[in-house]
């Protein structure tokens, strides 16, 4: 079926206020995922999609029932859920013997599929396995991306700006130093992505800026590089591209 047909135009009053509202703004809200389960997945899948759930609230829905959902051979079904739920963003949890402990991570353009990155999860550790102070819900992060990797490759390039997308919020223009207290790392090595989760600290010294320490607190997992489907370039240049009047609004 072809893209264009794939979501149907909606007839009803409440289906066209519904588009009324989905319309494109000048300066966006934080980006809303959905969490959705395959019909089948394991602990581990499970366990690190919540955790992440629980970093990204608000901007985010869990999906109660499992789904008969296979992104890579079918992606309609999450066309359908991300305009149902006016949702730009996703992660799917699914586990089988080729692929275990499964996250599928991805965003869309214009209600249509853009990026689709599918990661193994290995070295898990939950953010209940951290008996530390927790950070505050809703805190928006700090992201730290390490290794040349996302620098020189293409893959890790687009999968730098998914998890960009995927974890952050509104936009702000100063930044008080009290208010650091999230730090997601995220380390490229071959094949592979580290991702880590740290709380700041901040620590009394001999000056006026106070002393950084960082303790993780979960989650803590070795994200490792399976299949991917990326928008081609023009496709991605005219999802990035923003419109002149936010250009003037920035540069006024």
């Amino acid at each position: 079926m072809p893209a264009v047909n794939r979501i149907t135009k909606p007839i009803t009053h409440k289906g066209k206020k519904a588009i009324l509202k989905k319309e494109p703004k000048l300066i966006e809200d934080a980006k809303e995922a959905l969490c959705l389960k395959g019909n089948r997945t394991s602990q581990i899948v499970t366990d690190i999609m919540k955790d992440l759930y629980d970093l990204k609230k608000p901007n985010v829905q869990m999906m109660k029932q499992k789904n008969d959902i296979l992104p890579f051979e079918d992606i309609t079904p999450i066309e359908k859920f991300a305009f149902k739920y006016d949702a730009s963003l996703f992660m799917i949890a699914t586990h089988n013997k080729k692929r275990p402990h499964n996250l599928i991570m991805g965003r869309m353009y214009e209600h249509m599929l853009l990026d689709m990155i599918e990661f193994g999860v290995e070295n898990y550790k939950g953010l209940k396995d951290f008996k530390v102070e927790k950070i505050t819900s809703g805190i928006k992060p700090l992201l730290i991306f390490n290794g040349e990797l996302f620098e020189i490759c293409h893959e890790y390039g687009r999968i730098k700006n998914l998890l960009i997308d995927m974890f952050l919020r509104e936009e702000v223009q100063k930044i008080r130093l009290q208010g650091l207290e999230h730090v997601l790392s995220f380390t490229a090595v071959e094949n592979k992505i580290l991702l880590r989760s740290y709380r700041i600290l901040l620590k009394k010294s001999n000056t006026r800026t106070p002393r950084i320490e960082l303790v993780e607190i979960g989650p803590h997992a070795d994200l490792v590089c399976r299949r991917n489907k990326f928008a081609s370039k023009d496709l991605f240049n005219r999802a990035c591209r923003k419109p002149n009047a936010l250009k003037i609004l920035f540069y006024k």
